[in-house]
């Protein structure tokens, strides 16, 4: 079965609602269920809700299953609401399909296609060789955008890439050897809801450098959701005196390297080391993002540094861009001072033009925010 588009199907009343519900609900988890999708269920019974389940933080037990103990005999004849095709294959748990046939409901309600070969189509043939009436492709355009993380390593074998960049009026990102700030605080609290938002997030050796920056998510509320840092240092240069490093065991950190191994002195911290391939004298991104997959890494954040991001989109492995622009030139305003030189945005309008499509845009006090999505 073909799943690179959903098909969508007549659905009356109030369905579209239920499942932007469903879909709102999945993303609370969004980045915490390990190697499975964060999905969402409502069951609706006589236009309420009496059930309701998201998959649990390291991916047992699925929502469906979650949703359908919390109504127990209410969801008999109720219509579910599922995010993602229901699960069709025997695992740690019986296929969430057959626990929904099980339970008595009367009609399915699917986004999107789970492209996983072991379901793939099955989970909704299923329900309906039971009777079970199934329309698939409800919200499927959001469905994609908060699936796109697992739908990539499910067809690409990588996870997604999101670009973030913050850049000043005159299109720089700062200067040589210096830490500065583009943006205002509301620009680096958005910021800091996105690394919540992701598995892992990825810099070179001279952003580190340059700023010894801690890369966690510190707004309230989200300390435990900081993602897995990973740092391209081919020779293992980190200082052990450097954020990272210090607290590497509280919030894990990898450095991408194409030493045999690391210094004792940043093993003893707990920083990993990751092996890396070399092409040209440059880290293999492909094979890196090949690696972390298998780590059961789905999304990555790339934040840090002119080359490493010029490089990601020369390879067209950047799936989104989350694009801080400030008002001020580099001269002017936050970005005043200092003697260093100007740093290009490696990212321009043709890039934007040719590959990417406008998804949101915010105004965050005086800075703006802008989320492109890959056509």
């Amino acid at each position: 079965m073909n799943t690179s588009a959903a098909q969508t199907e007549p659905c009356p009343g109030d369905h579209e609602r239920f499942m932007a519900a469903c879909l709102r609900l999945a993303m609370r988890h969004d980045g915490l269920t390990g190697t499975n999708p964060s999905v969402g269920t409502l069951l609706v019974k006589d236009g309420v809700v009496v059930g309701k389940g998201i998959t649990a933080r390291g991916g047992r037990p699925h929502a469906e299953r979650i949703a359908l103990d919390m109504a127990e005999d209410q969801a008999r004849g109720a219509t579910a609401y599922v995010s993602l095709e229901p699960c069709a294959h025997h695992g740690v748990t019986p296929p969430c399909a057959q626990a929904l046939i099980d339970a008595g409901v009367a009609e399915v309600f699917t986004a999107w296609t789970d492209p996983d070969n072991r379901v793939d189509g099955k989970g909704h043939a299923m329900l309906r060789a039971a009777g079970i009436s199934v329309h698939t492709g409800l919200c499927a355009d959001q469905a994609r955008r908060n699936l796109l993380g697992y739908l990539t390593r499910k067809s690409a074998g990588r996870p997604t890439v999101t670009l973030k960049l913050a850049v000043s009026r005159d299109g720089k990102l700062g200067r040589q050897g210096e830490e500065i700030a583009i943006t205002g605080p509301l620009a680096k609290a958005m910021v800091h809801r996105l690394r919540g938002g992701h598995n892992a997030i990825l810099v070179g050796r001279g952003t580190v450098e340059a700023d010894d920056p801690d890369l966690t998510s510190r707004l309230p509320g989200l300390e435990g959701r900081s993602p897995h840092r990973f740092v391209l240092d081919a020779h293992a240069s980190l200082s052990p005196t450097s954020r990272l490093a210090q607290t590497a065991r509280n919030v894990p950190v990898t450095l991408v390297s194409a030493v045999p191994a690391l210094p004792m002195e940043l093993t003893d911290l707990g920083v990993r080391h990751g092996a890396c391939e070399q092409h040209d004298g440059q880290i293999a991104l492909p094979e890196l993002l090949d690696d972390m997959a298998a780590q059961g890494i789905t999304t990555l954040m790339v934040e840090g540094g002119a080359t490493v991001a010029k490089s990601f989109l020369e390879l067209g492995l950047v799936d989104r861009i989350a694009l801080f622009q400030s008002p001020h030139p580099l001269l002017n305003g936050q970005a005043m001072g200092g003697q260093g030189a100007a740093i290009d945005s490696p990212l321009t309008q043709a890039h934007l033009n040719d590959g990417f499509d406008l998804d949101e845009s915010l105004s965050l006090g005086a800075d703006t925010a802008r989320f492109y999505v890959k056509r």
